[in-house]
């Protein structure tokens, strides 16, 4: 396998980097992933009012949609006392058509951001961190991290990190440089959409395993090291405790998953009797095609989001992740 710089891995990589890096796959023109771009993230949320008022204030997102859920979506997330609870999709002022939904749930005691397997983060791409922060330092969220460049200062992709108030985990990223030659992709606006979701779980070689094979997306990933940092942090680790990560791409530009594999003494995430997880509790996927995937969906596709197809699955790390069928 081919080493890459500490530079190289920066610009190709989005906010994971660090010192140890090296492609995990071969690039190859012919094989498109099947997934084609994170069309939402959704938040587990116990007081959905103030999901609403910090989003809104401070990354000034809008409420687009405003409603409870309903029975078929319910059945379809396996969580069938999530029916009839409020949620609402929220849009950047970019207006891009990538959301975050909040949804409200039951309070889960104890429960701490980064410290289970599932999704836990939502990456979002900015346009001045550095400005951001200015603005985010007057703001409830809580700062976990950052601004900082990348690897000690290397590459031109920088990033903060903040939790919200459903022990939500937010990484927002800007680049520095050539943003025409960055893989990160463009923001239009201050605020945009989500670009990586980060999935935690205690096997890196079954998370990259599924994700890769069931979805194509083998072209264009990493593996690499990080040592300390945000995730011993929050999980009260030494500094020098080392993670194995790696990064695999969707098809869009700017689109990717980022995979931490965890300690083996953290496990999956608790969760009220029949509803979503808190936190970051599901990612939505575009998928041109739900049929052309071998996969056991908790339940038989539905129709929703303006007549599409939709279904949802458990991932190896007890993840659950929508597809949402929208060709591309």
């Amino acid at each position: 396998m081919s080493k890459l710089s500490r530079k190289q891995f920066l610009v190709l990589g989005g906010t994971a980097a660090t010192a140890s890096s090296f492609p995990r796959f071969a690039f190859s023109q012919e094989s498109r992933p099947i997934l084609s771009r994170i069309k939402m993230a959704t938040i587990g949320a116990p007081d959905l009012d103030t999901l609403e008022e910090w989003y809104t204030t401070w990354l000034k997102y809008e409420v687009v949609e405003r409603s409870t859920i309903s029975e078929d979506v319910a059945r379809s997330w396996g969580t069938p006392k999530t029916a009839g609870r409020r949620f609402i999709t929220m849009q950047s002022d970019a207006k891009d058509d990538v959301y975050i939904r909040g949804v409200e749930i039951d309070p889960v005691p104890g429960y701490k951001a980064i410290t289970t397997w599932g999704w836990n983060a939502i990456e979002i791409i900015v346009d001045d961190i550095d400005a951001l922060h200015e603005t985010m330092k007057k703001s409830p969220f809580r700062h976990i991290g950052g601004p900082h460049n990348l690897s000690a200062g290397m590459g031109s992709i920088r990033a903060a990190q903040y939790i919200g108030p459903a022990e939500d985990v937010i990484y927002l990223t800007c680049e520095t440089g050539d943003r025409e030659a960055s893989t990160l992709p463009i923001p239009r606006g201050a605020v945009d959409r989500p670009f990586i979701m980060i999935l935690s779980g205690g096997d890196i070689d079954a998370m990259e395993s599924f994700y890769a094979e069931t979805f194509n997306m083998k072209q264009g990933g990493f593996r690499f090291i990080s040592k300390g940092g945000l995730i011993s942090q929050m999980q009260g680790r030494s500094a020098d405790y080392e993670y194995n990560l790696g990064l695999i791409r969707l098809r869009e530009r700017g689109n990717n998953i980022e995979l931490d594999e965890y300690p083996s003494d953290i496990g999956p995430r608790p969760r009220a009797d029949g509803q979503l997880p808190p936190g970051v509790a599901m990612t939505s996927f575009n998928i041109d095609d739900l049929d052309v995937v071998d996969i056991d969906f908790i339940s038989d596709p539905i129709i929703e989001y303006g007549g599409r197809r939709t279904a949802t699955f458990i991932g190896p790390a007890s993840e659950l992740t929508e597809l949402i069928e929208e060709p591309r």
